[in-house]
C-alpha cells in the first residue's frame, strides 16, 4: 500500500497521479502499486512539485512496518529516533509546556493558559 500526500502542488500533478491511485481527500492518494511504479510516481512529484511537498508513506517489511520520505516544503518533518521514523510538527513544543503533577506527565496548551 502506498500513502502520498501532496501541499500546494500544481494540479496538473495530482490529475497524473489519479490515474495510479485514488483521492480520497483532497491531495492525499491511495493505493496499491508495485515498488517500481511508487519510485516513479515519486521520481515524477519531485520533479515537478514546484514550491510545494510531498510526503510517501508505503509499507514495508521493518518494525514500524511502514517507510516515509518526503521532500520539499511541508507542514511536517520527518526525524529518525533510534531507528523509528517519527513526524514533528513545527512549533509544537512552543504551545505545549510538560508538567509533572503526582508523578504523571500531562501536556497543557499555552491558549488554555491565562
Amino acid at each position: 500500500m502506498v500513502v502520498m500526500i501532496l501541499e500546494k502542488v500544481p494540479t496538473s500533478l495530482r490529475g497524473e497521479l489519479s490515474r495510479w491511485l485514488i483521492e480520497p481527500r483532497t491531495g492525499m492518494f491511495v493505493g496499491h502499486v508495485s515498488a517500481r511504479v511508487r519510485d516513479k510516481l515519486w521520481e515524477k512529484c519531485s520533479n515537478n512539485k514546484s514550491m510545494g511537498g510531498i510526503i510517501q508513506i508505503w509499507t514495508t517489511n521493518t518494525e514500524q512496518h511502514f517507510q516515509m520520505r518526503m521532500i520539499g516544503n511541508t507542514s511536517r518533518w520527518i526525524v529518525e529516533e533510534e531507528g523509528l521514523q517519527l513526524v514533528k510538527v513545527p512549533g509544537e513544543n512552543k504551545k505545549a509546556k510538560r508538567l509533572e503533577r503526582n508523578g504523571r506527565i500531562t501536556i497543557e496548551n499555552n491558549r488554555n493558559q491565562k
